[in-house]
């Protein structure tokens, strides 16, 4: 009885296991973020998907699935609380956006004089920006307060007369939306301004000033030109802090007195979560998605073609 030797398998060679760990290493980065990118497709695009769908209904309570196509967009256009919130919207992120812009500038100017103390005063600008919308709300909500705050502190130095109560003024409510926003997020832009200002190069100031062109008119001619890309950055991402605000509202006014500072985050909210006006609330989120995209796809737009052009 012949015993027969089990047959042997050849061993893997190196180019073998090269190609098994290039393969793992190809596809490892692609398994680890699977699970994060199924997550955000679903809880984030597919919500969004889902919200338009809900706009198209007739939702009230509870989410409904009776089609009524775009009516729920038509009652958005004849309401008149919608109106005044898009309106606050423009006068708010109008201010904010050019206040901040302004504001940051002059800050990020001065202090690129190589100031003392200039990493303190950085620090003091910027720290707003590290709280929460709702603290800066809170906040200012007891500065304004005719009883407790900027009025009261006034009028116990003697000044009867003198009267801050904007807060409680239906003419002038969204206006301290505005001072509250601005102290928040100037010191942000500052920021922004002052790497610009850093970045560009002394060469070109040092030749201006050979030619005999004065400190404001170096500034106004070669400077803020050559920031345009630092604007444009500031310009998109204030806007999109203005269209999505709403704890700052909330904390502050609670879109009051009355409605009268409103916004369309505040007026989405409290109709789709607290009238009971699912459908409406759907159709004014989109609305506002519809905003924040306007903002968006240009940036992007101008970020894709100085890449491709660079």
């Amino acid at each position: 009885m012949s015993l027969s030797s089990p047959a042997v398998q050849p061993a893997a060679g190196p180019g073998a296991r090269r190609s098994s760990a290039g393969l793992l290493q190809a596809w490892l980065p692609k398994l680890v973020l699977a699970p994060s990118i199924a997550i955000s497709l679903f809880f984030v695009y597919g919500f969004m998907l889902w919200t338009f769908i809900l706009s198209l209904t007739s939702s009230r309570m509870l989410p409904s699935y009776e089609f009524v196509g775009f009516a729920q967009y038509a009652r958005l256009m004849v309401n008149d609380r919608w109106w005044v919130a898009s309106t606050n919207l423009v006068v708010f992120g109008g201010l904010f956006v050019a206040i901040c812009l302004a504001l940051g500038l002059v800050l990020a100017i001065l202090l690129d004089q190589r100031i003392r103390q200039e990493g303190a005063l950085r620090t003091l600008y910027l720290y707003p920006m590290a709280l929460s919308f709702i603290v800066t709300g809170v906040v200012w909500k007891w500065l304004l307060n005719p009883g407790l705050g900027i009025q009261a502190m006034v009028r116990s130095w003697g000044f009867e007369s003198f009267r801050f109560d904007w807060i409680i003024d239906p003419d002038m409510a969204v206006y301290t939306l505005v001072i509250a926003a601005v102290w928040q997020a100037s010191g942000f832009v500052m920021a922004l301004f002052l790497a610009g200002l850093r970045g560009i190069d002394d060469s070109i100031l040092k030749a201006a000033q050979l030619d005999g062109a004065s400190l404001p008119r170096i500034y106004w001619r070669v400077v803020i030109p050559c920031l345009r890309p630092v604007v444009f950055s500031a310009v998109m991402i204030l806007s999109h802090i203005a269209i999505k605000s709403f704890d700052l509202v909330v904390a502050l006014t609670n879109g009051g007195p009355g409605y009268a500072s409103d916004l369309p985050a505040t007026f989405m909210y409290a109709h789709a979560f607290t009238r009971a006006q699912i459908g409406l609330g759907s159709a004014s989120a989109m609305l506002m998605l519809g905003g924040v995209l306007a903002i968006l796809i240009p940036y992007l737009y101008s970020e894709l073609r100085s890449r491709r052009h660079g």
